[in-house]
């Protein structure tokens, strides 16, 4: 039997391109993201103070410690906005998931992009879940008063994973649809012709 190597079964055998490769690929990268956004946010908060800044690069890139009650960005809705930022991460989680599930183990690209935003999605549904309900957000960069507002490393995530899956769907063929002729309802033999 051809695997997607073009060989036959275990000769040179592509394991991340396998179909048993597929959740190496995607716990592999979602791991690293998750691993290292609960690892910073620990960090963090264990060596500063609710608040408190520190200049890495000068001006430009400081690590802050805030809480984000809200969704990325300071985005806040109100006060339930731990309760729906919660259920909202959840539901993206859940549909990151059946779209890996539904995505060819060959299109590494996709697998890991869609990795990246789960990763980052969980580090900060992690954070929702606990007593507090807020974000860990460290990461300040700007310039004087102008500045992006702070975020954390699940945030990069799915920031990265979310601009890899435009470029690549940007990139990709257009499905066609198949015209309906006049009066014709959709689904009929005329139709799907």
């Amino acid at each position: 039997m051809d695997d997607v190597t073009g060989g036959t079964s275990g000769e040179g055998r592509d394991v991340a391109g396998a179909e048993g490769g597929k959740p190496l690929l995607v716990l592999l990268v979602s791991g690293v993201v998750l691993a290292a956004d609960l690892l910073t946010k620990a960090w963090i908060q264990s060596r500063f103070h609710l608040g408190e800044s520190v200049h890495v690069l000068g001006e430009w890139v400081r690590l802050t410690y805030v809480l984000n009650p809200g969704a990325a960005f300071g985005l806040h809705v109100g006060p339930y906005s731990r309760q729906l930022f919660a259920v909202l991460a959840l539901v993206a989680v859940a549909v990151i998931v059946l779209v890996m599930a539904r995505t060819p183990s060959a299109e590494r690209a996709r697998l890991a992009a869609l990795a990246l935003v789960l990763g980052g999605a969980v580090g900060n549904l992690l954070d929702r879940l606990r007593a507090t309900g807020a974000v860990v957000d460290f990461l300040d960069v700007g310039l004087g008063t102008y500045r992006w507002p702070v975020f954390n490393v699940a945030d990069m995530g799915v920031s990265i994973g979310a601009m890899l899956l435009v470029l690549l769907l940007w990139g990709e063929e257009p499905v066609e649809m198949p015209a309906l002729a006049a009066g014709e309802p959709p689904g009929s033999a005329e139709a799907v012709r």
